[in-house]
C-alpha cells in the first residue's frame, strides 16, 4: 500500500468512490501547485494530508472560477459555484465530485466551514479588483480576501481551539506572500492588465505605469522593488512567529511555507529589473535541500 492510499486510510476515507474524489484533487493541485502536493504528502501527519489537498483545490478551484475569462463570466461562475457549495454544506451532501471530498474533510474538522464561508463572501474583493491608490487599499485587500484564502489551509494547520493569536501571524504571513506575489508576478499582472502596486507607492518613487510596461530600468524603477521587496522580508521575519503557534507535527510544513516565501523574495531580489520581464524562482536545488531537511526533522519527532 503506497503513502497516499494510507494517508486515506488514516483520514477515514474509505468509500471507494470518495476515494477517487480525492485523488483527482490530488492530482489537480500536483498540477497547479507541485510542491504543494508534494511537501504535503510528506512533511504532514498521514491523516492530515487529504484533508489540506481537498481545502486547496477548493481555493484553486475557486480562485480558477475568479481569474478566468471575462468579468460578466467570471460574477456568473462565481456566483454558481458559491450556490453549490453553499448548499451542499447545508444539505451535508453533494453528488459533485468536486465538493464530496470537501465536505468529507468539513465533517472532519468542522472549523473548516467557517473558514469556507468566510473566503466565498470574499470573493467580489477580488472580481471588483481595479488596482490600489494606496498602501491601505492593499491591506484592506489582504483584509478582506488574501487572509480569508490563506485560511482555507491554514485552520488546519493551526491549533485546535481558539485560533485568534495564529490567525493574526497568519495575517502577518500572508501579508508578506502576498506583496511578494505582487511583486515577482509584476510581469504577467501586467501582461494581463493589472497593476498590483499602489499607485501611490508608484508615485513616491516618481515610477509610472508605462516604466513597469515597457521594462524600463532605471534607478527609479529598481528603488521601487527593492522598497516593496525591503517591506517583504521585514513583514516575513514578523510572520515567522507563526511557526511556533502551530501543533509540533505540523511545524515542518510550516517552516517550510516560510522558508519557500523567502527563498522566493532572495531570488527575486536577486533578479532584479528583470522581473519585469519574467518571475523568480528558488533553485531546484534550495527547493529539494529544504524539503529534505524538513521531511528529517518530520521524521524525528519534529519540535
Amino acid at each position: 500500500m503506497g503513502r497516499w492510499e494510507r494517508a486515506l486510510d488514516a483520514a477515514g476515507v474509505h468509500d471507494p468512490g470518495l476515494r477517487a474524489d480525492y485523488g483527482r484533487q490530488r492530482q489537480q493541485v500536483a498540477a497547479y501547485k507541485r510542491e504543494v502536493a508534494v511537501a504535503t504528502g510528506l512533511l504532514l501527519p498521514a491523516a492530515l494530508v487529504p484533508h489540506v489537498i481537498a481545502a486547496a483545490a477548493f481555493m484553486h478551484r475557486t480562485d480558477t472560477l475568479l481569474d478566468s475569462g471575462p468579468a460578466a463570466d467570471r460574477r456568473a461562475a462565481s456566483a454558481r459555484w458559491e450556490r453549490k457549495v453553499s448548499e451542499s454544506l447545508a444539505a451535508g451532501r453533494s453528488d459533485n465530485p468536486e465538493i464530496r471530498p470537501l465536505l468529507h474533510s468539513v465533517e472532519a474538522h468542522p472549523g473548516l466551514r467557517d473558514r469556507v464561508v468566510d473566503y466565498l463572501a470574499a470573493a467580489t474583493a477580488d472580481l471588483e479588483f481595479a488596482g490600489f491608490a494606496t498602501e491601505d487599499d492593499y491591506q484592506r485587500y489582504v483584509d478582506g480576501y488574501s487572509l480569508p484564502a490563506f485560511m482555507v489551509v491554514a485552520t488546519l494547520l493551526g491549533p485546535d481551539g481558539d485560533q485568534t493569536a495564529y490567525r493574526a501571524a497568519c495575517r502577518t504571513f500572508i501579508d508578506a506572500g502576498q506583496r511578494l506575489d505582487f511583486v515577482n508576478d509584476l510581469a504577467e499582472d501586467l501582461a494581463d492588465g493589472r497593476l498590483t502596486l499602489p499607485a501611490q507607492t508608484l508615485a513616491e518613487h516618481g515610477v509610472t505605469r508605462t516604466d513597469l510596461e515597457q521594462a524600463r530600468t532605471g534607478p527609479a524603477v529598481l528603488a521601487l522593488l527593492t522598497d516593496q521587496l525591503d517591506r517583504v522580508d521585514r513583514t516575513l521575519t514578523a510572520g515567522r512567529a507563526v511557526i511556533g503557534l502551530v501543533p509540533a507535527a505540523h511545524r515542518p510544513m510550516v517552516r517550510c511555507l516560510v522558508r519557500v516565501d523567502e527563498l522566493t523574495s532572495a531570488a527575486a531580489r536577486s533578479a532584479g529589473a528583470a522581473l519585469l520581464r519574467r518571475p523568480a524562482s528558488p533553485g531546484k536545488f534550495a527547493a529539494l535541500r529544504l524539503l529534505g531537511r524538513e521531511y528529517l526533522r518530520a521524521r524525528r519527532s519534529p519540535s
